[in-house]
């Protein structure tokens, strides 16, 4: 049943981005609303086939405050890139320049609002990185990234990009951590599983810290579940 329900989920899944890509590119040429509009109805698309084609419950612990954060979040899997936006109020997402570069799918991004990074570009990358955040907060949006750089195997908890630190520093804003487990269910092959995914939103780190301190504190917080991991229901 699993194998069946992610077969078709994958039948309906991509050919249904591929529509609203084509949908969020003609929305885009009215506004930017419209374009976070149809963006919004992908999440919303993706949400509902995970519900009821896949079995996967999303489980949220806490919530992600209205206003102005830098919002951290662990990163196991595709999943949480989409349910992310299902979570915060409209974000502009630090990508890596290979999506953003992508035929259709990534003009379509950047008319929604991301930030991408050239991940081997060092401090180009982080200058170019800063620049995007800045620009982001002045449509008083909050920016999600995820500090570990790529998807990580469930378990495994890898220092901080130094990225991060760097963008933390720059803009000055109150860090919100996202701690999640969607590895269990999610893995890179074709078969998901069926069962619960959580997200934990951690207590809201202040600006200003040192970068041994907040990166210490946003690697203890966006591993919460795999330092203590919770039973699988």
């Amino acid at each position: 049943m699993q194998l069946a329900g992610s077969l078709l989920f994958a039948v309906l899944f991509y050919p249904g981005t591929l529509l609203f890509v084509l949908a969020g590119l003609t929305a885009s040429l009215f506004s930017r609303r419209a374009t976070i509009a149809v963006v919004m109805g992908w999440v919303n698309f993706h949400h509902w086939l995970i519900t009821n084609l896949l079995g996967i419950r999303v489980r949220v612990e806490g919530a992600v405050p209205a206003g102005q954060y830098l919002i951290a979040v662990k990163h196991q899997a595709m999943f949480e890139t989409l349910e992310m936006l299902r979570l915060c109020r409209v974000p502009v997402i630090v990508v890596k320049r290979e999506l953003a570069d992508m035929p259709l799918f990534g003009l379509m991004t950047r008319r929604y609002g991301i930030i991408p990074v050239e991940r081997s570009a060092g401090a180009k990358a982080l200058r170019a990185m800063v620049q995007g955040a800045n620009a982001a907060l002045a449509t008083g949006r909050p920016v999600i990234i995820y500090p570990e750089g790529t998807r990580v195997p469930p378990g495994e908890t890898p220092p901080l990009r130094p990225g991060f630190a760097g963008l933390y520093r720059a803009l000055g804003l109150p860090v919100v951590p996202v701690a999640m487990d969607s590895g269990h269910l999610w893995a890179t092959g074709l078969t998901k599983r069926s069962g619960a995914i959580t997200f934990r939103v951690g207590e809201t780190i202040p600006p200003g810290l040192k970068r041994d301190e907040i990166e210490a504190r946003v690697h203890r917080a966006i591993n919460a579940l795999e330092l203590a991991p919770q039973p699988r229901t």
